[in-house]
């Protein structure tokens, strides 16, 4: 399939699931501050097990949505970086520089401000790495509402960041989330990661013993302290892309196959079970406490400052040029609109504060919501402001 042919379905298949996470995060908020928020609550703790034998997964509902579902959202995250990086748009580094300036800012930038307001606070610290994420189907979603008045170089421009956003936000929850290890689950994840190696040396094309050993190895990683999800990024990266002549690509067939899956029920069901926020005995105070202010600060200004001030830098020096047909107003706007968290940040935010064992649990949420809804009022204001000439498709 041509790259522009990949990357107009994968954007329309974003910007629909975009606008469907925004319903599915307002029925949440809706549900849980009306006289039905046992039902929802109630649903969330639905224990649920899985056992064979020795074997058993026991968690409640909302954890197997956190955990396993949200697994192969990462495994689509895989299949996509890999993609890009073997044969699209981040295959060279001309293609990389600007998008990869502008992530890096949009993720240092946040860190910095969540540290400037919390820094003091041992403990609220653990949420440092919860602004730095950008919300790919939100975002998209939000700037798909201007239609073609948004050059595609813009939109692609915001898809590249947001997914090297979301490759830093991998190595961040690898690094810095895992739990107590466990060795010998450690050790049946490295054999199963060795087997997904040697299929792929092999040329194994077939899609079904790559996702029964991915099977082994998100149940090894769940049970080794590693986060579950980080299993579906590893399979992903194992999963072949280039076959000989006449045999379809394994990776671009599970890329397809799982895109719609992710965008309008993965995601949108992942939103409803982690926005439904309480508004009960919320006071100005659940605003301006440093935890949730310094996570809206982070997603509206930290992110902001941090995109379009590395792209600015990045321009100007001459080490990359600005994406055709766009202006700096939309720029600006694109860079605010990275500041919509959500998905990522409710994900590392459920990691930072655990429910039960975090004081600052539930603050984050408040943060998030706060941040990514200015975020995307201001940033579709302002590049609608700034695209009042339709423009044609770059």
């Amino acid at each position: 399939m041509p790259v522009r042919n990949t990357f107009k379905q994968f954007f329309q298949l974003e910007a629909a699931g975009g606008l469907l996470l925004i319903a599915a995060a307002a029925l949440a908020l809706i549900i849980n501050n009306s006289p039905l928020s046992w039902l929802y609550n109630g649903l969330l703790e639905v224990p649920v097990v899985a056992q064979i034998g020795a074997l058993k997964i026991a968690k409640p509902l909302l954890l197997w949505i956190n955990d396993g579902l949200m697994a192969l959202f990462f495994l689509l995250i895989g299949l996509e970086v890999k993609r890009e990086v073997i044969q699209g748009h981040l295959s060279r580094a001309s293609q990389i520089v600007l998008p990869g300036a502008a992530a890096i800012g949009g993720m240092v930038i946040p860190a910095l401000v969540f540290w400037a307001l919390n820094k003091d606070s041992p403990a609220a610290m653990s949420g440092w790495a919860i602004p730095m994420a950008t919300d790919i189907a939100f975002a998209l979603g939000v700037l798909a509402l201007l239609g073609k008045r948004v050059p595609v170089s813009l939109k692609l421009f915001l898809m590249t960041l947001a997914i090297i956003d979301d490759l830093g936000a991998i190595i961040v929850i690898a690094l810095f989330y895992s739990g107590e290890l466990s060795n010998l689950s450690l050790a049946l994840a490295a054999g199963s990661i060795l087997s997904l190696i040697a299929m792929n040396r092999l040329g194994v094309v077939k899609l079904a013993p790559y996702l029964l050993v991915g099977l082994v190895l998100w149940v090894c990683v769940l049970k080794s302290g590693v986060h579950a999800t980080l299993a579906g990024v590893i399979l992903a990266f194992c999963i072949p892309l280039k076959t000989a002549r006449d045999v379809p690509s394994p990776l671009q067939q599970l890329e397809h196959a799982l895109h719609p899956w992710v965008a309008y029920a993965i995601l949108p069901l992942f939103a409803f079970a982690n926005a439904g926020v309480s508004l009960t005995g919320v006071t100005m105070e659940s605003f301006t406490h440093h935890v949730p202010m310094g996570i809206a600060l982070g997603l509206l200004v930290g992110k902001m400052v941090g995109v379009f001030g590395l792209t600015w830098l990045a321009v100007k020096t001459g080490m990359a040029a600005l994406p055709t047909g766009a202006n700096w107003g939309q720029v600006l706007g694109v860079s605010i609109l990275c500041g919509i968290g959500f998905t990522m940040s409710l994900f590392v935010g459920s990691l930072a504060f655990v429910p039960g064992q975090s004081e600052f649990a539930g603050m984050d949420r408040m943060g998030i919501l706060t941040g990514s809804i200015l975020a995307a009022l201001i940033g579709y204001g302002i590049t609608a402001m700034a695209s009042r000439k339709k423009v044609n498709p770059a």
